[in-house]
């Protein structure tokens, strides 16, 4: 809660806490009112302040002055302990919205941690840290294991394990040397490089996709609340409808207080506070339950607008599969036990930090002794080889295999296949490839018994996002995409939607900010997503669980059903009273009832979106 959220709640305490205890001061009359308006300025000082600035800017109708006007109309028929608990009420509305929506809502910019703070720039060979923006094309700069990098260029020295996966989404990291193209935004996982520049940092992939997060984020379109829109218009109704009741009847039959009682009266019941309190609340309500289910959403407009959903929109790496790199299948040789083909290659692969080095040690249950491994020589883009326990052992890629004069057996398996030989006879093939998640193929099944289109568009290679799609039953697949490309995939199936159809993009990584801003609702993968991912979409799933999606779904439309309820029954019964009270059959209790009944009951009908939705089976 921030600094303003905390003087809002002060406020309000303090105002319910002034108002209880008037009930108990023995005054009346003028005192009375001069008390109660204590407690009435404390909680509303601000309301009628933006009242007033907007009737002094020409933007009458909107909510502060109808607020304003059905409050001030209360005190004014000395009902002045329900005109300040309207305003308490409705401010503890605006609060709670006010609140779900900052908690999670920060600046893009503070965020995005994709662009680089420095570039290891060699001038006269010395290295000296500057920033990117001062570096020109042509210059060379030094990037070290675990640096991410700050330009566009091509290495001239060096190879090394290139992580991709913040801007392309491919799922293993990508082998690099000398000649190779390498862009800003990657993070350089082993080697040193030396790379010659070639763009400067104003047309850097990281500029690029900076510059696709703001315009996507214009494009976005949100939807008015729906109380401003609806006040536009009933607000100037009733407040004429008051008016002309207080002037005209009288004009011809006399009885100017009695009409004016009347036009009063009628004031208090056309207060909206059923509204404007309720339907915050409810999707505050919404809100609040789909967090306690590990689902993060950012406002209720993106609430409202996931009931609408018709086509979701998935990343793969981080999102249906885990994003981390594991032995999947091991294929021993003919009298080679699996136990010894991944404790051989293990082995080999132990002073290397290389990801696909991690994933073969962590398959290996024993602990591994260094002390076994000598000789250890990598060859870029192929492999090493080393001695391990007096036996020469290759482990590497089939280039490896070829280049050594090695005969082996080759595995078409989807992933990236490491081969093993020992003493130069082929022992077997290792399979690594990303996990899918145990709860994906269950999302998308849930999707679609919702009726909902599932697309899959990635970076990854297009072999491994046919296979990932197949097996979790996707409907439309697009692989070997970069940032852009997504962007113009999602603007394409923007354009085929019906109206008031929406699409949700679910993603992870840097390489999704855009398309998640551009989407009608981003969601992003909370544990493991980006900064500037998570910031970027308007609803989060805080366990990385895309079987939330749905989930999610069955809350909003609980939600937007309760508020519909609402909407109905708070018009309504103001309609039935507005009219009894214009002729006189209702008094003031009618006007309480429609003004403060109708209010309580629209809040206790919100708070059923406080209860848990149940998983579907």
């Amino acid at each position: 809660m921030n600094k303003k959220q905390k003087t809002a709640l002060i406020r309000i305490v303090a105002a319910g806490v002034l108002a209880v205890a008037l009930h108990f001061v023995p005054v009346t009359g003028l005192p009375q009112l001069a008390l109660y308006l204590v407690p009435y300025l404390v909680a509303g000082y601000d309301v009628l302040r933006k009242a007033f600035l907007g009737i002094r800017g020409g933007q009458v109708f909107d909510e502060n002055f109808l607020m304003a006007v059905a409050t001030v109309g209360a005190m004014a028929l000395g009902s002045y302990g329900e005109g300040v608990e309207v305003m308490v009420f409705y401010q503890i509305g605006e609060l709670f919205q006010s609140y779900a929506v900052g908690k999670s809502r920060r600046s893009i910019t503070q965020l995005m941690d994709i662009r680089p703070d420095s570039a290891n720039i060699e001038r006269d060979g010395e290295i000296e840290s500057v920033d990117p923006d001062e570096v020109a094309v042509g210059d060379v700069i030094v990037v070290r294991p675990g640096e991410r990098v700050p330009l566009d260029g091509e290495v001239i020295e060096g190879s090394s394990a290139l992580n991709t996966s913040a801007l392309t989404g491919e799922s293993m990291p990508r082998e690099i040397g000398v000649g190779d193209e390498i862009i800003s935004g990657c993070v350089n996982e082993s080697g040193l490089l030396r790379v010659r520049v070639t763009k400067c940092f104003d047309e850097s992939t990281v500029s690029r996709i900076l510059d696709l997060v703001e315009n996507s984020s214009l494009k976005k379109a949100r939807a008015e609340n729906f109380i401003t829109k609806f006040a536009r218009y009933y607000t100037p109704a009733v407040c004429a409808g008051a008016l002309l009741l207080a002037v005209v009847p009288p004009l011809f039959a006399g009885g100017w207080l009695e009409w004016i009682r009347r036009a009063l009266t009628f004031l208090v019941i056309s207060c909206p506070c059923a509204l404007v309190i309720s339907i915050p609340l409810s999707f505050f309500g919404g809100i609040g339950g789909a967090s306690r289910a590990g689902i993060l959403v950012k406002g209720g407009n993106y609430l409202e607008a996931l009931a609408d959903t018709r086509t979701v929109v998935f990343d793969k790496t981080g999102t249906l599969t885990h994003g981390v790199f594991a032995v999947s299948e091991t294929l021993p040789a003919d009298g080679v036990s699996e136990a010894k083909l991944l404790e051989t290659a293990a082995l080999a692969e132990i002073y290397s930090s290389h990801p696909i080095s991690r994933s073969l040690r962590e398959a290996v249950k024993t602990p591994l002794d260094a002390n076994r491994v000598d000789e250890v020589r990598e060859i870029a883009g192929h492999g090493l080889t080393a001695r391990v326990d007096d036996r020469m052992v290759a482990v590497g890629n089939a280039r490896l295999m070829d280049s050594l004069n090695i005969a082996f057996t080759p595995c078409e398996r989807t992933g990236t296949v490491v081969y093993a030989a020992e003493n130069g006879r082929f022992i077997g093939a290792v399979v690594i490839s990303d996990q899918v998640k145990p709860t994906a193929r269950r999302a998308i099944e849930r999707l679609r018994a919702q009726g909902i289109e599932t697309v899959m568009l990635t970076g990854d290679a297009e072999g491994v996002a046919q296979a990932v799609g197949a097996e979790l039953g996707i409907d439309f697949i697009r692989a070997e995409l970069l940032p852009a490309d997504k962007v113009q995939n999602v603007e394409a199936l923007l354009k085929s939607q019906r109206p008031r159809e929406k699409l949700a993009f679910v993603g992870d990584g840097i390489n999704d900010a855009p398309v998640l801003s551009r989407a009608d609702i981003g969601i992003a993968m909370g544990g493991i997503g980006s900064d500037a991912a998570i910031e970027a979409a308007d609803i989060v799933l805080m366990d990385d669980d895309p079987a939330k999606i749905p989930l999610a779904m069955r809350i909003s439309r609980k939600c937007l059903r309760i508020v519909r309820e609402n909407i109905a029954f708070a018009l309504g019964v103001k309609a039935a009273c507005l009219a009894l009270g214009a002729l006189g059959v209702t008094g003031m209790q009618a006007a309480i009832f429609a003004d403060v009944g109708v209010m309580v009951l629209a809040v206790l009908n919100a708070a059923r979106t406080l209860a848990p939705v149940k998983d579907a089976a």
